[in-house]
């Protein structure tokens, strides 16, 4: 931690995340002067929450208790004052929320978040003011009905998407709304808000209702991407007078106002102390990582995730498409790909003897290109594409049984990347002059791995440390947003946070090789998809 003068400003981001809530102070220089955090599962036992969530009988209804969240906020701030931290030098704050969570204010707790007695504990305050105390989060996927319902409102899926950037998902809080109106319409009709996680923990500071902002807005399938405004259609669809319920949508770097009386007298905030617009968890982090027009990160884990800044964005039946939460003008993209690192992990010890050091070998000894072979690889059921099982394929694009134990490792490698960059491309990136891959995750500290990447996407690989991303985000917006107005980029302002490390260069060749490999991946993949689907998702070649 940097020691900042006792009296300099500061300015603080929180994450209201799935399994715990976090806090990060930065100074003006972009210096992490404190961190903190709390354990739902651990130090809030008597929400008996599993992962931060309950998972209900039919294993597909998951909720977390909108209380926990804010007795998480009571516990939090104590820390951070017990740690040293004098709140009155706080300027700004924002945070982000898990994203699709969505939290239900009775009527008549827009008067008590206006009147909160300082002397007492924000739980206490507000624990009747909640319509559904158990609210629906990201994990769940109980809404399957209402997105049919949604989608042949919008005149199907591809419209849908076209409106609101992505297909009708379970867990977009649209579609959960819908449920709850149709399951629970006692509690809906007692409703007088429905904020997003990210609103919701902006409301409590601003002692009032905070509006949605347009990029957490957006993974909501009611939000017209273009013109940042409810979609008529969707909300027709979903709820009657649903516009009210929500209220209008606001740009991210929205300075909603001064934070609420109620932190100045309990915690010693200065009056002056302004509340910028919350956001969710996956913008934040594209704030944290300080993504540019025409950079794409990709988190190498369990499952992979690509993260791309657009300017004209082309939205699909995968992938999500949301607005910019640093530039109202641009867009941000969102790629998820279930076989990750779980399917690299699989490889290396069938064709590298469980070595690390053995596969790394196999990429350096073989080919860009690797001799025309291509290989698909889907030990799970995929997302992006929804394929299962292992295709090979040799140069004359006929399907094999096998290839040599190296070129298996560079096939996965290719493949993985090569539909990495073609469903990119296909949501609106290009990759242009002055493009930067950011790598994050597990893999990317194998620099052969990082390589391969660098040549297919025929870009320079940076490497980011994002351990605390969506926190540091909020922190960096929440700079950002009170000289926003003013015409201050966002990236004028984060100029002096570390920068990433470059750690590979396109081969001079890559160009050539892959912009030809790319477009057969494209071919052989819809082949792929036309391929009657095995019945279990085992590992052999189909």
């Amino acid at each position: 931690m940097m020691a900042a003068a006792q009296d300099s400003p500061v300015y603080l981001g929180f994450d209201f995340s799935t399994q715990q809530l976090k806090v990060v102070a930065i100074d003006e220089n972009l210096n992490v002067v404190h961190q903190n955090n709390v354990q739902f599962d651990s130090e809030l036992p008597e929400f008996r929450t599993q992962g931060g969530v309950h998972i209900h009988g039919d294993r597909l209804t998951v909720t977390s208790p909108v209380l926990m969240w804010v007795k998480a906020l009571d516990l939090l701030l104590d820390k951070v004052k017990r740690a040293g931290l004098d709140f009155s030098r706080v300027r700004a704050l924002s945070g982000s929320g898990q994203q699709h969570g969505s939290v239900y204010w009775r009527r008549g707790a827009s008067e008590t978040l206006q009147n909160l007695d300082p002397d007492q504990d924000l739980h206490q305050l507000l624990q009747g003011s909640f319509s559904l105390r158990d609210c629906p989060v990201w994990m769940d996927s109980s809404s399957t009905q209402q997105c049919e319902d949604l989608q042949a409102a919008a005149g199907g899926a591809l419209r849908l998407a076209h409106i609101t950037g992505s297909r009708a998902y379970e867990r977009f809080t649209g579609n959960q709304i819908a449920k709850l109106r149709r399951t629970q319409p006692d509690e809906f009709q007692d409703t007088e808000r429905i904020s997003l996680v990210s609103s919701f923990a902006a409301s409590l500071f601003l002692g009032g209702y905070a509006a949605i902002d347009y990029s957490d807005g957006s993974g909501m399938n009611l939000l017209d991407i273009r013109s940042r405004t409810w979609s008529e259609i969707c909300l027709e669809a979903t709820a009657p007078h649903l516009d009210q319920l929500l209220g209008a949508p606001l740009p991210s770097t929205s300075v909603l106002g001064p934070v609420s009386s109620y932190f100045v007298r309990r915690h010693g905030f200065s009056e002056s102390c302004s509340v910028v617009a919350f956001t969710g968890d996956n913008p934040a982090s594209l704030a944290g990582m300080r993504l540019q027009p025409g950079d794409i990160a990709v988190s190498l884990g369990t499952s992979d995730t690509v993260f791309l800044w657009i300017q004209q964005p082309r939205p699909a039946l995968e992938g999500h498409v949301f607005c910019n939460p640093v530039d109202w003008r641009a867009f941000m993209a969102l790629l998820c790909f279930k076989n990750g690192s779980l399917t690299r992990e699989r490889i290396r010890n069938e064709c590298a003897g469980g070595s690390w050091e053995l596969f790394s070998a196999a990429l350096r000894d073989t080919p860009l290109g690797n001799n025309g072979n291509i290989g698909f690889y889907f030990d799970s059921m995929e997302i992006t594409p929804p394929a299962v099982g292992v295709h090979r394929f040799d140069s004359d694009d006929n399907k094999v049984s096998s290839l040599s134990p190296a070129e298996e490792v560079r096939a996965l490698l290719e493949g993985q990347f090569l539909s990495r960059r073609l469903h990119a491309e296909r949501l609106g990136y290009s990759i242009i002059t002055g493009t930067r891959v950011l790598a994050t995750g597990g893999a990317s500290s194998n620099q052969e791995i990082l390589q391969v990447l660098s040549d297919v996407f025929n870009a320079p690989v940076y490497t980011i440390d994002v351990s605390n991303s969506a926190c540091l985000g909020s922190a960096y917006r929440a700079l950002h947003a009170p000289v926003a107005d003013s015409g201050v980029s966002f990236f004028d302002v984060v100029k002096k946070a570390p920068e990433p490390q470059l750690v590979a260069t396109p081969h001079p060749t890559a160009q050539e090789v892959y912009g030809q490999m790319l477009k057969r991946f494209a071919r052989l993949e819809e082949r792929v998809l036309q391929e009657p689907r095995p019945l279990s998702s085992s590992n052999q070649s189909v």
